[in-house]
C-alpha cells in the first residue's frame, strides 16, 4: 500500500543536500559548506495499521545512497496520555508496535530520540475531518497541451465544509502480454571448445504480467477559497492516447489525504523546490522549515514534517477501447524488430537481451540460425511481476 512515505522520500532527500546551501551564486553540482542534518518523514492516518517512520540524513548530490539514522528511539504521544512506540525493522525505517489509527479530537506528538542521545519533538497535531472520495472516474479528454488522453478524476463531498486541503497519491497497475511470446526459448550448453545452443521449453509466466507504478509527486489541490470542502472534477492522472499501459487493462488506486493548513503549505512548497527551473535557478532557496525541533538546540536545522492525516481511497478498472473504440492501438513499449545476430548470439542468450522466435530458414538472408527480438518482447516480466494482483478483476 502507498503511503506518504514512498513519495515523500522520492521528493524530500533530493533537495535536502542543497536546501541547507542557501546562496545567491549559479547552481554548481558540489557544495563546500554542506551541512549534515536530520530528515524527518513521519505520517500517521486515521488507518488502523501499524503506523511507519523514516530517519535520514541529508546527503550530497554526489552519494549514491541516502544515509539512514539507524538506532533511534521513536514514540508517539497523545494529550490523553497515550503512547505508541516504534521500532526499527530496518535501515531507518520504524514502525509502530502495536497497530493504532489516529481519531479526532486528540493531539499527537512525535518524540525521537537519536542514537547520539539527542532528543527531538514536533508540535502537537491533530487529525483533520475526514472527508471520502465520493466518485473515482475516467473520461477521454484533451490535454492543455492539445494531446488526446484519457484522464482520471474525482470528486469528494465533505458535509461539514471543514476539509479543504488534499493531496492525492496512485498507484497504477496494468496487464501486458509480451507481443512476441514463445513457448520455446534458446538454452546455452557450454562445451569443452566450444558451446552450443539448444531450443528448449519456457514457462508462461513470462506471457502476461501485472507491472505497478506509483506516484512520484505531490498532487495537491485546496478548497479553501470556496469554503466548502469539495473537490469536483479534479484531474489525478492523466494518460496519453499513445501510452501502451491501457492497451489490454488498466487499474488505478487513488488515495485521498486531508491535511492541515500547515501540511499542505509545507507540501506545496516542497513541490515548487522540484520544479527543474527552481532547481537550477541563480538563487537557490533557502533551509525549508518543518515542525520538528530539536529540544536541546532549537537552532539546529531539522528537516521534515510530522503530519496526522485522514485517508480514503478507491479504484478503477478500464481499458484503451473504452474510450478509443476503433483508433489503432498504442504501440508497444519497444519496437519488436526481428534480428538473427550471426555473431555474439551466446553473449545475448547468457545477458537475457533477446528472446527466440524461429529458426531463420533462409528468412533473414546472411544472419543467423535464429532468429530474435528484445527481451521485453517476448517476456513481460522484464517490465513487472506475472502474479495476478489480488485486487484484479478482468
Amino acid at each position: 500500500m502507498i503511503k506518504l512515505v514512498d513519495t515523500y522520500r522520492l521528493l524530500l532527500p533530493i533537495f535536502v543536500g542543497w536546501l541547507l546551501c542557501s546562496c545567491i551564486e549559479p547552481f554548481e553540482t558540489e557544495f563546500e559548506d554542506f551541512e549534515d542534518a536530520f530528515v524527518v518523514d513521519a505520517t500517521i492516518t486515521n488507518e488502523m495499521k501499524r503506523q511507519e517512520i523514516i530517519l535520514t540524513r541529508t546527503f550530497k548530490f554526489q552519494d549514491e545512497e541516502v544515509p539512514t539514522e539507524v538506532g533511534a528511539r521513536i514514540m508517539v504521544k497523545t494529550d490523553t496520555g497515550e503512547e505508541f512506540i516504534f521500532e526499527e525493522t530496518d535501515f531507518g525505517k520504524y514502525i509502530s508496535n502495536v497497530s493504532f489509527s489516529a481519531v479526532p479530537d486528540k493531539d499527537y506528538q512525535l518524540l525521537i530520540a537519536s542514537r547520539n542521545g539527542e532528543e527531538y519533538s514536533s508540535e502537537p497535531m491533530r487529525l483533520p475531518q475526514a472527508s471520502t472520495i465520493d466518485t473515482l472516474y475516467a473520461n477521454r479528454v484533451t490535454s492543455d497541451f492539445g494531446e488526446e488522453g484519457i484522464g482520471v478524476f474525482i470528486n469528494t463531498s465533505n458535509p461539514s465544509e471543514d476539509s479543504n486541503f488534499y493531496r492525492y497519491e496512485y498507484e497504477e497497475t496494468y496487464k501486458v502480454i509480451a507481443p512476441r511470446w514463445n513457448p520455446k526459448e534458446l538454452e546455452v550448453v557450454e562445451g569443452v571448445f566450444t558451446d552450443s545452443i539448444i531450443i528448449v521449453p519456457r514457462s508462461l509466466d513470462e506471457r502476461v504480467c501485472y507491472p505497478t507504478n506509483v506516484s512520484n509527486r505531490f498532487i495537491l489541490t485546496d478548497t479553501d477559497d470556496f469554503d466548502t470542502g469539495i473537490v469536483t472534477n479534479f484531474m489525478v492522472k492523466f494518460i496519453e492516447q499513445n501510452n501502451f499501459i491501457t492497451t489490454h487493462r488498466y487499474s488505478i488506486l487513488v488515495r485521498q489525504f486531508v491535511h492541515s493548513m500547515e501540511t499542505y503549505n509545507f507540501l506545496e512548497t516542497l513541490n515548487e523546490f522540484s520544479i527543474s527551473e527552481s532547481v537550477f535557478s541563480e538563487t537557490q532557496p533557502g533551509f525549508l522549515e518543518g515542525n520538528i525541533t530539536a529540544e536541546d538546540n532549537p537552532s539546529e536545522k531539522v528537516l521534515g514534517f510530522f503530519d496526522v492525516a485522514a485517508v480514503s481511497e478507491k479504484r478503477i478498472f478500464f481499458g484503451y477501447r473504452d474510450f478509443f473504440p476503433t483508433e489503432r492501438l498504442p504501440e508497444y513499449i519497444e519496437p519488436c524488430v526481428e534480428n538473427a545476430p550471426a555473431i555474439g548470439l551466446v553473449d545475448l542468450i547468457r545477458w537475457d537481451l533477446v528472446k527466440y522466435i524461429e529458426v531463420n530458414d533462409g528468412i533473414i538472408p546472411g544472419g543467423g540460425p535464429f532468429i530474435t527480438v528484445p527481451e521485453v518482447c517476448g517476456d513481460c516480466t522484464v517490465l513487472g511481476t506475472s502474479v495476478v494482483p489480488d485486487f484484479w478483476i478482468e
